[in-house]
């Protein structure tokens, strides 16, 4: 194959990568075709069932070797926080609730099921702390 024909390949590859949930797998394969296209251009004799060998085991060498890594790095980089976790947030009571009732509280504008999860009674129009969210039901706590 020629050198030009791996790097169109490892394109494809990354373009792979962008499209699939990621998991960083075919982005390893992508790189190793960077690798024999490089090789192809140096030697360009370099017969074609090396270069597929060299593929195969550049792609599974690297992909054990540094997708962890890449993994645990991009971790640590994200938030450790919920994007939009509801906890915490302060929610308003739309009707009287008594401990371990149900009733429904207002929250960023919407009307939730809410049971009060604490040992105080909730009055109406009294503005409440999410304490737990289970499906759509807020667990709301009296301030």
């Amino acid at each position: 194959m020629y050198w030009w024909m791996w790097v169109i390949f490892r394109l494809l590859l990354l373009a792979g990568e962008l499209l699939t949930p990621g998991g960083f797998y075919v982005l390893f394969f992508g790189v190793a075709g960077v690798c024999v296209g490089l090789v192809t251009r140096l030697f360009p004799a370099f017969p074609a069932v090396g270069q597929w060998l060299l593929f195969s085991v550049l792609a599974v060498a690297s992909l054990l070797v540094f997708r962890r890594p890449l993994l645990e790095w991009f971790r640590r980089r994200s938030p450790s926080k919920e994007v939009d976790s509801l906890v915490g947030e302060t929610a308003e009571a739309l009707e009287d609730i008594a401990p371990g009732q149900t009733g429904r509280a207002e929250l960023r504008g919407a009307a939730w099921k809410a049971e009060n999860a604490g040992a105080v009674p909730i009055a109406c129009r009294q503005r409440c702390r999410v304490v737990r969210v289970e499906g759509l039901t807020l667990f709301i706590e009296g301030r």
